[in-house]
């Protein structure tokens, strides 16, 4: 595992734990989907955003 998707777990967890120490009822659901993102990317090595981000011309 290298350390981008290590930070991609590490970020996601700690959203995570904000949500359930916010309690679910009282959070939008937008909030879901940088965490789920990260969780994703830091499982499958494949992040969306950052291929987006380099093809819209934005550099490493």
């Amino acid at each position: 595992m290298n350390a981008l998707r290590l930070l991609f777990l590490v970020i996601a967890t700690m959203i995570s734990i904000g949500i359930w120490l916010t309690g679910y009822r009282n959070i939008h659901w937008f909030l879901y989907v940088p965490a789920v993102a990260m969780l994703s990317a830091g499982l499958t090595g494949f992040c969306p955003g950052l291929i987006l981000l380099r093809k819209l011309s934005f550099k490493d």
